[in-house]
C-alpha cells in the first residue's frame, strides 16, 4: 500500500521538490499551500504531465483550525498518513531592537507553533498504525544562530528542540522524528543576493555551488525510505566566513518572504 504524505509549504522552493520527489518514488502527496495558489496548480501540472496525480490542498499552518480541516480530509480520502514534512516557513532579516511584538509573534506562530499544531493533528493517526515519519525543516542558523535574524533562529532552534523530545516520546510507537537543517539554498528567501555575493560565498563552498532544493529533497527522500534514524538533526550546510555574513545582513536590513 502506497505512503500517504503531507507537505507543508509545498507550492515553491524546497518544498515543491520535494512533493516531486517523493511523489516520483511512489508516494501519494498531498501538497499544502497557503497564498501561493498558482504555483501549487502549476506542480499538480506539471506532475500530472508524467502521469503523476498528487493532491494539493489550501491551508495557513498557524491557523489549528484549518490544518485539522486538511489533516480530517487526508484521512478521509486516503485512511492514513504515514509522512508529515513541516516545511512551511517565513525569513526576515532585522536588527533585534527594531523586532516588533508583531514581527516576534508572526515568526514564532509561522516557524515554530505550525510545527506543533500539524504534528499534533497527525501524531493519533500514526501512533494508531504504529508507524511514522516526521520531518522538520529548520535552518543552520538554528543551531549557530545568527546576527540580525535573532527571531529566525529562536524559532529554528525551538523545532530542533521539538525534533529531540518528540523522538524519544514517540519512538515506541515507531514513529521517527528528524530535522533538516539547510544552509545557504537557491531559493526564494536568498533571492535579493546578488550575483557577486552568490560568487562570494560559492567560493567559501567545498562544492563550488550554492545549495539547491532538490538537495534538501534527496535527504527527505532517504529519511523517508529509512527504518531506524530518529532523533536527528542533519546540518546540509557549509562553513560561512563570518565577514560575508556581516556584508550581506548589513545590505540585506530586512527581508520578508512567506511560503
Amino acid at each position: 500500500m502506497k505512503k500517504v504524505a503531507i507537505i507543508t509549504g509545498a507550492s515553491r522552493g524546497i518544498g515543491r521538490e520535494c512533493a516531486k520527489i517523493l511523489a516520483r518514488n511512489g508516494i501519494t502527496v498531498i501538497a499544502s499551500y497557503n497564498k501561493s495558489e498558482k504555483q501549487a496548480r502549476s506542480l499538480k501540472e506539471e506532475l500530472k504531465k508524467e502521469n503523476i496525480e498528487i493532491d494539493i490542498f489550501k491551508a495557513d499552518v498557524t491557523n489549528k483550525y484549518e490544518i485539522k480541516q486538511m489533516v480530517e480530509y487526508v484521512l478521509q480520502k486516503y485512511g492514513k498518513i504515514d509522512v508529515l514534512v513541516n516545511n512551511a516557513g517565513i525569513s526576515q532579516i532585522k536588527l533585534f531592537t527594531d523586532i516588533t511584538d508583531d514581527d516576534w509573534e508572526n515568526m514564532i506562530k509561522t516557524n515554530l507553533s505550525s510545527v506543533f499544531y500539524m504534528t499534533r493533528e497527525v501524531l493519533p493517526n500514526m501512533i494508531h498504525n504504529k508507524n511514522g515519519c516526521i520531518i522538520n525543516i529548520s535552518s543552520v542558523w538554528g543551531i549557530t544562530g545568527a546576527s540580525c535574524e535573532v527571531h529566525y533562529s529562536a524559532a529554528k532552534a525551538g523545532v530542533i528542540g521539538m525534533t529531540k523530545a518528540l523522538a524519544k516520546e514517540v519512538g515506541p510507537s515507531n514513529i521517527r522524528v528528524n530535522t533538516i537543517a539547510p544552509g545557504v539554498i537557491d531559493t526564494d528567501m536568498n533571492k535579493d543576493l546578488t550575483k557577486e555575493e552568490l560568487q562570494e560565498l560559492e567560493e567559501e563552498i567545498p562544492v563550488k555551488r550554492i545549495g539547491k532544493p532538490e538537495d534538501i529533497a534527496n535527504c527527505v527522500k532517504w529519511i523517508v525510505n529509512d527504518a531506524y534514524i530518529t532523533g536527528q538533526t542533519i546540518q546540509i550546510d557549509r562553513r560561512m566566513d563570518i565577514k560575508i555574513i556581516f556584508y550581506i545582513q548589513k545590505r540585506r536590513h530586512f527581508v520578508n518572504v512567506s511560503f
